[in-house]
């Protein structure tokens, strides 16, 4: 329990934006199976629409500190490697 009123309220934003940040994170997810199910259909030139969209999702995790940049790297690096083995 906190001792004073400003640790109470860190544990509030904490709380309120540890919750924001997993649900951003499951979007991402949802965006990057989204992708990968249209590779998997064969529909090419959805899936590079798609993969657009993935992108700006991961650089705008990165800009509001939601994921670490090699980590957004490494799934970008991954994701056009499947659509390039596809195409």
């Amino acid at each position: 329990m906190p001792q004073r009123k400003c640790a109470s309220k860190r544990l509030r934003v904490d709380k309120t934006r540890s919750l924001a940040n997993a649900e951003k994170r499951s979007q991402i997810k949802k965006e990057i199976k989204n992708f990968r199910s249209l590779v998997t259909q064969g529909k090419i030139d959805e899936a590079k629409a798609q993969l657009k969209a993935v992108f700006a999702k991961l650089d705008r995790a990165v800009s509001k500190g939601i994921l670490h940049k090699n980590t957004a790297s490494r799934r970008k690096s991954y994701l056009s490697r499947v659509l390039n083995k596809k195409a």
